[in-house]
């Protein structure tokens, strides 16, 4: 008994200084407070608790306990144990005050989100728990850098019959989101010796930085209504597309471009990156297969559950061509840098058929809020033009001529989360200005979709 109440108290790091134990307690106690390392409502160790932690006598701390009470920094409740009190803490003269979080707004249209009210919670418990019953104990050990072999062989079979993707699990990387493996990839190609990727003209420019961070130059490539123009290839190492659904300006590669994507590939032993990020969200046909189809020994794909599940997860695969599988899973550090319990319950989630059944449902939905876009936009302002093919989570919104700016500002005052086009197009683009805005429809919950579209023809020109 002597260890069973040491063993059930709180943890609490305090350490005490100056003359007397019980004036140093107290004091690191009230300083912990003020400064607010303590929080509001923190229960603290029970005085037999912390006196056999710090090595002090019990009466020494609970003396401590009683003039913090008395002073009000500290309650003390029979039953409830000793707490901080309530109330605001006045930080220490010179402390700067905490950042207030931005407001947010009252509908976000932003693209790059789903829904996130959609996440199957029960179908993902249950598949967390069969995982994690039939994971052997070696699986919660630091693993395999290039991820769980269970998700590896999962995705495997996924890609294969879902997405035209043909390889094995002894190829595939998983990694912590697209980002991550974009960084892989730039780390890996820089010490190839590469020093240029073309990149489209349109995309995210946060991806551009990944790939300069690696210390590699990006190129954009012209851009017209068969999608990226490959034919200014000349002098690029590789090349990173979005050839099923080219983001933002939704649409798919010409099948005689990605031929093209592949050949330049094939002569030049260049490497083509195909960013996957929503092939599974095609409403008015059959999904595009991935260009990896094509040519496995010179395409890069990369796949997120981020839009089909949730970004949180923190969850995403590269499929590789042989040898550069283990450079990029070198690149990591010679660890698995994922989570391996999310791991198991994605593959379990893919081979019980949970997955599927997720995206097919999400697809009628996503498919919906479209088709009420469509129809918003053209019943309320017929100045505006939806275009690119039915498929993914955002549609390009054409505006008239020199509109895009005013139409952005107008939604940020009514609190209508907006991006507009050039956010998105790349510095050194040769391009036509074009005004337009790039709607995301996934973001809003269901109970909200109707709102955000009134709120967005409000400020569409009419």
């Amino acid at each position: 008994m002597a260890e069973s109440w040491a063993t059930l108290g709180i943890d609490l790091h305090v350490e005490p200084t100056g003359p007397g134990l019980r004036r140093g307690l107290t004091d690191a106690l009230r300083e912990a407070v003020r400064s607010g390392r303590l929080a509001p409502g923190t229960r603290l160790p029970s005085s037999r608790a912390l006196s056999a932690d710090l090595g002090i006598a019990r009466n020494t701390v609970a003396d401590a306990y009683a003039d913090l009470v008395a002073e009000g920094w500290l309650t003390a409740r029979q039953g409830s144990g000793t707490r901080v009190a309530a109330g605001e803490v006045v930080p220490p003269s010179g402390t700067a005050p905490h950042p207030r979080a931005p407001a947010r707004p009252a509908y976000d249209l932003r693209p790059g989100s789903p829904d996130l009210a959609s996440f199957p919670r029960t179908a993902w418990l249950k598949a967390a728990r069969r995982a994690l019953t039939a994971a052997p104990h070696h699986a919660l050990d630091y693993g395999d850098p290039r991820g769980r072999p269970e998700l590896r062989a999962a995705l495997a079979g996924y890609l294969s019959r879902a997405r035209g993707v043909g390889t094995g699990p002894e190829h595939i990387v998983v990694c912590a989101g697209f980002a991550h493996g974009l960084k892989l990839l730039g780390t890996a190609l820089r010490s190839r010796g590469a020093r240029t990727v073309a990149v489209e003209s349109y995309g995210l420019d946060v991806h551009r930085r990944i790939l300069a961070g690696s210390g590699l130059d990006t190129a954009p490539l012209p851009f017209d209504h068969l999608g990226t123009d490959p034919g200014a290839l000349s002098g690029a190492d590789a090349l990173l597309l979005t050839p099923a659904h080219q983001f933002p300006m939704g649409l798919p590669l010409h099948r005689d471009r990605r031929r093209a994507v592949v050949d330049w590939a094939r002569r030049t032993g260049g490497l083509v990156l195909e960013d996957d990020y929503d092939g599974e969200f095609r409403y008015d046909r059959q999904p595009v297969g991935a260009l990896q189809g094509l040519d496995p020994d010179r395409v890069v794909y990369l796949g997120t559950a981020s839009k089909s599940l949730a970004p949180g997860l923190r969850l995403a695969w590269m499929v590789l061509p042989p040898g550069l599988a283990g450079e990029v899973a070198a690149a990591k550090g010679g660890v698995d840098t994922c989570g391996v319990l999310d791991q198991l319950t994605l593959a379990e989630f893919l081979t019980s058929g949970a997955y599927d059944r997720h995206v097919r449902a999400t697809r009628l939905r996503y498919r919906r809020r479209r088709d009420a876009l469509v129809a918003a936009v053209t019943a309320r302002a017929p100045q505006a033009r939806v275009t690119g093919i039915a498929a993914g989570l955002h549609v390009l919104l054409r505006l008239p001529p020199g509109t895009e700016q005013s139409v952005v500002q107008a939604a940020n005052w009514r609190g209508l989360a907006l991006h507009g086009l050039a956010r998105y197009t790349h510095p050194a683009a040769r391009a036509e200005p074009v005004d337009a805005l790039v709607v995301g429809y996934g973001t809003p919950p269901d109970h909200a979709w109707s709102g955000a579209l009134d709120a967005l023809s409000a400020v569409l020109p009419g």
